[in-house]
């Protein structure tokens, strides 16, 4: 049998590495002491779980992928990491499957891999726990082609015997996988957004939209859960504030099920390694019915944000 193709492995490794720094988060939380640093402001933190995770997840690809490109969020100073933060296991799942015909032959230097070890960190430190996620986004010719998002607190509010934490994962043309698709009820607007930077901009398209209930939550990856298990029918951003490590997994996995992710304005993000790390034109995103949100976006809105 040949050896499963390059894709599939990078998304086996992923998948391992994030359920490791879903435990190194699961590990400072239950320590004590979280380490919180602000970096640009208030609403802008990263805890000790930030450091060792994103140490542990591109340590742990780059050992195993050294031609990958692996851009993280965190500026950490290059050093030596210990061992026992690498994760060499893969998910055997994963590469049991077969790569989807596109991607077959994808050499390491073309793919760019971009990490957010803890997404939600303000909600971290708040214990809104659910809100928390590990991302792992795979991109391949500026494309976010497979992601993986730990949850690394789900089911926290289920009781003693349940299982803490998942795995969700897709590729493109292959599906998503660890959850149970559901779309948001019928002829309901349910809109979900920023919790912590929220604006005059993002409350005016919010309000343009004119939905029946908007859901205020942490997170981008919890965010597109959110539209993938049918809480809510829209992602709606009109604001800087997200970047491309925020996006890349949860576009990947979005897609993979059919769904839609663009900034506000409709342009596709990229994802190469050149590319500027902020998505300066906000972001809309759904599972159904893109262009009914998309063509009530106001004008103003769009104007205001350039990408």
């Amino acid at each position: 049998m040949a050896s499963p193709a390059l894709l599939m492995r990078v998304v086996a490794s992923a998948y391992s590495v994030a359920e490791k720094a879903a435990t190194i988060v699961r590990n400072v939380m239950s320590a004590g002491d979280l380490g919180i640093v602000e970096k640009a402001g208030p609403n802008d933190l990263q805890t000790k779980a930030d450091r060792l995770v994103q140490m542990s997840i591109c340590a742990s690809l780059a050992r195993k992928f050294p031609k990958v490109t692996i851009i993280g969020e965190e500026e950490l100073p290059t050093g030596d990491v210990t061992e026992d933060l690498i994760e060499d296991g893969h998910c055997e799942e994963i590469l049991k499957k077969p790569c989807p015909a596109q991607y077959t032959g994808i050499k390491e230097e073309e793919l760019v891999i971009w990490v957010d070890p803890l997404d939600g960190t303000k909600e971290y430190t708040e214990g809104l726990l659910d809100h928390v996620t590990v991302l792992i986004g795979i991109a391949y010719g500026g494309k976010a082609i497979a992601g993986v998002i730990n949850q690394p607190y789900y089911n926290y509010e289920a009781g003693a015997n349940a299982v803490l934490g998942r795995t969700i994962w897709g590729v493109l043309g292959m599906g998503a996988f660890g959850f149970q698709l559901t779309e948001a009820p019928a002829g309901k607007h349910i809109v979900v957004t920023t919790r912590s930077h929220s604006n005059a901009l993002v409350n005016e398209c919010i309000t343009a939209l004119n939905p029946d209930h908007v859901i205020r939550v942490g997170g981008a990856g919890n965010k597109v859960i959110q539209l993938i298990e049918g809480k809510a029918s829209a992602y709606v951003f009109a604001s800087p504030g997200c970047k491309k490590w925020d996006t890349c997994a949860p576009e990947a996995i979005l897609h993979a099920v059919g769904g839609k992710i663009t900034d506000i304005r409709g342009n596709s993000f990229q994802y190469n390694k050149e590319v500027k790390h902020m998505n300066s034109a906000g972001v809309l995103a759904t599972l159904r019915n893109y262009d009914y949100y998309a063509s009530r976006i106001p004008n103003t809105v769009k104007e205001s944000l350039v990408p």
